[in-house]
């Protein structure tokens, strides 16, 4: 059976017009899954699940040894994360609540996390894989995923002013007013 010219003109515009199709619906579709992720995994969910497993890698140090105390501060930095979202445009506010929804939801998180077990059950060190992975991947998108999360979680620490004295930062400077 040999390939003749009708078939072979056949395949090539068969081939065209499914490459046609899948152009023109690609946006849609990418829309479509992309509103039913974040549906799925609303921004605060999705938030409150992932960045308290984020705070005690990227503030290691910083935090305080006391369990109770520990955690009042985890809570802290993650309603600072919050705070922070929520002060962002609506075009990057939709995108940092793809980046939860995507780390949040179990399938993509061991795909993209390489993290196989839920947020909260995850060790520090399998945190530190994942943001270690993310920072030093050879993929741009990655970097700019761990970019925003350390910059949302640093952000969101060092905004409260009780934090700035163990930078040795101490405050904006104060201008005088005229009389």
């Amino acid at each position: 059976m040999g390939l003749t010219r009708r078939t072979w003109l056949k395949t090539g515009i068969a081939g065209g017009l499914l490459l046609a199709g899948a152009w023109a619906f690609h946006k849609p579709l990418d829309r479509l899954a992309k509103r039913g992720l974040v549906a799925q995994a609303p921004l605060d969910g999705a938030l409150r699940l992932v960045v308290p497993a984020l705070v005690p890698v990227l503030l290691a140090g910083m935090l305080p040894e006391a369990a109770g105390e520990r955690q009042a501060a985890i809570r802290q930095a993650t309603d600072g994360v919050a705070t922070a979202v929520a002060a962002l445009s609506a075009a990057t506010q939709q995108e940092v609540s793809e980046l939860f929804a995507l780390l949040a939801l179990p399938p993509t998180r061991i795909a993209v996390a390489r993290l196989s077990v839920p947020w909260p059950e995850a060790s520090e060190a399998q945190v530190r894989a994942f943001l270690d992975g993310w920072r030093g991947s050879s993929l741009a998108l990655l970097q700019s995923g761990y970019q925003a999360l350390h910059d949302l979680v640093l952000g969101a620490w060092y905004a409260d002013p009780a934090h700035w004295g163990v930078i040795g930062y101490p405050g904006p400077p104060e201008v005088p007013r005229p009389s």
